[in-house]
């Protein structure tokens, strides 16, 4: 139909964290949605999976992004580019990308703290 049904999964080091809601028949999704986690000072990855949905079979995998302890590190004072989604499965081809802001924050009771704002994907 032209459109999809996109949703969002963000995993620390492999484990669902969080799903947004699903917004219907775009490919220009907004979701408004703002979560915070803590990060264990070990962590490897966050990623962000953007799936869409589908009522009649398995949701499909349109892509992810995945932000590393080492690109973190690479950009000490955050980071902001977009990002292309790349592949989860071989056999299926990506398309789209995301404009993310990374930032670190200020220790709090000892722990670092992670802001990712996905400021628009296409």
């Amino acid at each position: 139909t032209g459109s999809s049904d996109p949703y969002c999964i963000v995993k620390i080091d492999n484990e669902a964290i969080i799903r947004t809601a699903t917004v219907w028949k775009t490919l220009s999704p907004f979701w408004g949605e703002e979560y915070e986690v803590h990060l264990q000072p070990t962590f490897h990855s966050v990623s962000i999976y953007v799936m869409d949905e589908d009522a009649l079979s398995r949701d499909d995998v349109i892509g992810k992004v995945c932000i590393t302890r080492d690109m973190l590190a690479e950009h000490p004072k955050g980071y902001s580019g977009w990002m292309s989604l790349s592949e989860v499965d071989p056999d299926e081809e990506v398309q789209g990308e995301i404009h993310l802001q990374v930032e670190v924050l200020g220790s709090q009771g000892g722990r670092q703290r992670l802001r990712c704002t996905v400021l628009e994907a296409r």
